[in-house]
């Protein structure tokens, strides 16, 4: 007599809040194909905002993307002013965009940055402040050892000034003093280009994260591939320590 078994369900997909994507392979997307450094940029600029609209509409909360980090100043002048270039058509079209419910932060040190990118920002910053969708983080001229550094200066000010007790000082503080103070630390962390190391990207924040690395270069980087990468993460079993 055949025996029937009841079909198991499959499990709800949990969506992270909290995705980090280092942007890796440009230049060697645009070497394979015999093109300017710059042209590998370019691409990766539409993808990330193919990538943006994407984690909008599937409902992310947060989204840290690593645009540039302390260390790429290292790099050939053209190769840097095309990325600065790129940053200023993002900055400027982000006007346009403002029915599109993302708001825009940067984070990092921007003091380095030419005059009208950094008023660009926070015009971006401020005209994006009651966004109540997605929130993208945009990692430039970031360091992740640079933001501990520059929290633990501000916690110590705050002491001098009298204005926090170091016996009070906890994760939670630190966590406060970071620039992405009041937002959840990322669940996952995504690098495409078959790179395996995190390269100095939210040292502090990443302690818990579940990390897929992908092998496929950032201007080739879909949809489909974030799918896979968020299948990945609801695949594993996140302990945080336990067992």
């Amino acid at each position: 007599m055949p025996r029937f078994f009841a079909k198991k369900e499959a499990a709800p997909r949990i969506l992270p809040q909290h995705i980090g994507i280092i942007m890796d392979g440009n230049g060697r997307w645009a070497k394979k194909r015999g093109l300017p450094r710059k042209a590998g940029h370019s691409k990766g600029a539409e993808t990330f905002r193919t990538i943006t609209q994407y984690c909008q509409e599937i409902g992310i909360p947060y989204l840290t993307v690593y645009a540039f980090s302390t260390e790429n100043w290292k790099r050939p002048q053209d190769e840097v002013d095309a990325i600065m270039n790129l940053l200023r058509d993002y900055l400027h079209n982000a006007f346009s965009h403002k029915d599109d419910n993302i708001r825009s932060i940067f984070i990092g040190d921007r003091r380095p940055l030419d005059a009208d990118i950094q008023e660009l920002m926070a015009e971006a910053e401020e005209g994006s402040r009651d966004a109540t969708g997605l929130t993208v983080n945009v990692a430039l001229n970031y360091g992740g050892r640079q933001e501990i550094v520059q929290a633990a200066r501000k916690l110590a000010q705050q002491v001098k000034d009298g204005d926090l007790r170091v016996e009070d000082i906890d994760e939670r503080t630190v966590s406060d003093a970071l620039y992405t103070s009041g937002q959840p630390d990322p669940d996952l962390i995504i690098r495409p280009s078959g790179e395996y190391r995190i390269s100095n990207f939210l040292l502090w924040q990443c302690a818990y994260a579940e990390f897929v690395m992908m092998d496929i270069l950032w201007p080739d980087f879909t949809p489909k591939h974030l799918e896979e990468a968020i299948s990945i993460y609801n695949s594993r079993s996140r302990r945080f320590g336990g067992i």
